[in-house]
Formats: structure tokens, C-alpha cells, sequence
């Protein structure tokens, strides 16, 4: 019998990935449907989708899960309504409310959080707390104080200088212990907050008095910005605030940063020793007609633009 020889032609080879058989390499099937099929989505091309429009945001709606997009209700904190009546602290605040020690309405309210109304009566050791006063002060500060509560160096502050009041302020803002001028001081904890946040952008001018002239270039430099330990800073305007011969180490400079000690590390950053700082105007208040270390209320109209400029 005659043996029958392997074809060893190349149509015999198993083709790539077929494993030796021929049933196991069907023919593939085409991945992309027909262009002319209807019942079929047609094929899309890699880098050929647009994507969905983006769907408008609604300025006026508002997250019901978000507590900082809630609108106001024109309640108060529980706690904050004891500090602001000068029982204690935030903090201290809430160890009393936790304790038990205070009631609204006649009901011991331990929630953190709790909020009260106008019309609520809050108390405290069974006496009846009355909400306080707002309060708003204006100050020519001197030199030497310095702007804080209390001060546990002994230092003199600001708040020494008002006496005894019934209601208790805090100065909106810091100024340092050298700097003097127009100084804010209020219990309204609302207005503080936009009087001070960056956001809000507060005017303030200074008058600075300079070791040694202070050149051209430099007061344009000061407007044009540059870099700081904590970033850039910039001043609105900067000019000579006289011009009479030579003397022009005394400059005017206005700015809204309300960064720690801003104006005397900007003169510094420019090889310059500030000698005397004094602010003239904040917030649209000045220092008119006041001496140093006086002080006084704002009027009904001072405040009420205060809170209008302010939003």
C-alpha cells in the first residue's frame, strides 16, 4: 500500500490562532453594522460624539441638603445668642447647653445647633436672658493698644479705653500695637464678618510716614503688585500725600487687603522703615473731628450704610 505523504505546502499550515483546527477560525463577523440598516444604531467613530450641553445653573435655587445654601431665616444659634448676651463663650456655650443649664420657652434644649426667634424667651439658671443690644463704635486708636479683648501679657487694649459698657464689643479688624487711627468696634458678629472677609473688599487709606523718600518708581511698583511671603499683594493707589520740596517720605495708600501687617512688610519688601502709620478711613468712616483715644456711637445713618454698602 502506498503511504501517503504530508502536504507540506503552505495552504496546509493551521492559520495563527486557530489550534490545529479548522472549525475552531470561523470567519469573523463584522463588528460594525450596515450603514443602510434602520433597525441599527450606525456606527460611531472614536472622536466623532459632541457632547450633551451643559444645563444651565438656577441662581435662585437652593440645596435643601447643603445647611450653607439654606436662606436665612432670621434665627440665631442658640449659642451665639448666649455669647452675644455675654453669658459665656461659643464653646462654654455649648458645654451649658449640653448640661441642661438652658431653657427656651420654658423646655431644657440640650440640641447643638438649636436655633431661637425674636419672639423666643431664653433662660438661664432660671433667670430670663434679654437679647442684646447692637452696638456700633468708632475710635481714633493711639499708639500702645492693642486690639484684642483682653491680653494675657497685660498689655493695654482698646476695650480699656471704652470703660464699662453694657454690652460687649469687639474691634472689627486688628490694628497693631504701633499703628493708629479710625478703629471699629461693634457686637454685631454679621457685619463683622463682611467688614473683614476678602470678598467684600473694605477701602481702607493709610497715612505712612517713611525713614527716607520714597521714590517714583516705588509708589508705581506698590500699585503694580508683587510677591509676598503669603502670596501677592497690590495697593489700589500710592501718592505723595505733600509735595513741598524735596520731602516725600510721607505716602497716602489705599488698598482692600486686610492681611497681618500688609502695609509695613509691602514698605519693607522696598528697603523702607515705616516710622508712624495711621488709618484715615475704613469702610467710609473717618476719624473727623476726633481726637486721639476719643471715641463715640455711630449714628442710625452711619450704620445703616455701613450695612447698604456692605450688601
Amino acid at each position: 500500500m502506498e503511504n501517503k505523504r504530508r502536504n507540506t505546502g503552505k495552504d496546509s499550515k493551521p492559520k495563527r490562532g486557530a489550534r490545529g483546527s479548522s472549525k475552531a477560525n470561523p470567519a469573523r463577523k463584522e463588528r460594525r453594522p450596515s450603514a443602510d440598516s434602520k433597525d441599527k444604531k450606525p456606527y460611531r467613530k472614536a472622536g466623532t460624539y459632541t457632547k450633551a450641553p451643559l444645563r444651565k445653573a438656577d441662581p435662585n435655587r437652593k440645596s435643601n441638603n447643603n445647611p450653607h445654601t439654606k436662606a436665612d431665616d432670621g434665627k440665631t444659634r442658640l449659642n451665639k445668642f448666649l455669647a452675644n448676651a455675654g453669658i459665656a463663650s461659643r464653646r462654654e456655650a455649648d458645654v451649658l447647653i449640653q448640661s441642661g443649664a438652658v431653657e427656651v420657652n420654658g423646655k431644657v434644649v440640650t440640641e447643638m445647633g438649636f436655633k431661637v426667634s425674636e419672639t423666643d424667651k431664653v433662660s438661664f439658671g432660671g433667670q430670663g436672658i434679654k437679647r442684646e443690644k447692637k452696638v456700633y463704635i468708632l475710635m481714633n486708636k493711639p499708639k500702645d493698644f492693642i486690639t484684642t479683648a483682653d491680653d494675657p501679657f497685660g498689655r493695654k487694649t482698646v476695650l480699656q479705653i471704652l470703660g464699662k459698657l453694657k454690652e460687649r464689643v469687639y474691634p472689627v479688624g486688628r490694628l497693631d500695637r504701633a499703628t493708629t487711627g479710625v478703629l471699629m468696634l461693634t457686637n454685631d458678629g454679621d457685619l463683622t464678618k463682611k467688614l473683614t472677609h476678602p470678598k467684600f473688599g473694605v477701602k481702607k487709606i493709610y497715612n505712612v510716614q517713611l525713614d527716607k523718600n520714597v521714590t517714583s518708581n516705588h509708589l508705581q511698583h506698590l500699585c503694580d503688585g508683587f510677591e509676598l511671603e503669603d502670596g501677592f499683594t497690590k495697593a489700589d493707589v500710592a501718592a505723595y500725600v505733600t509735595s513741598n520740596g524735596d520731602k516725600k517720605n510721607q505716602v497716602g495708600i489705599e488698598l482692600h487687603s486686610g492681611k497681618n501687617r500688609i502695609i509695613r512688610r509691602m514698605f519693607e519688601h522696598l528697603g523702607y522703615n515705616v516710622i508712624k502709620l495711621d488709618r484715615v478711613y475704613f469702610a467710609g468712616l473717618t476719624k473727623k473731628d476726633m481726637a486721639r483715644g476719643q471715641w463715640r456711637f455711630l449714628s442710625e445713618k452711619e450704620v445703616g450704610l455701613l450695612k447698604m454698602n456692605q450688601g
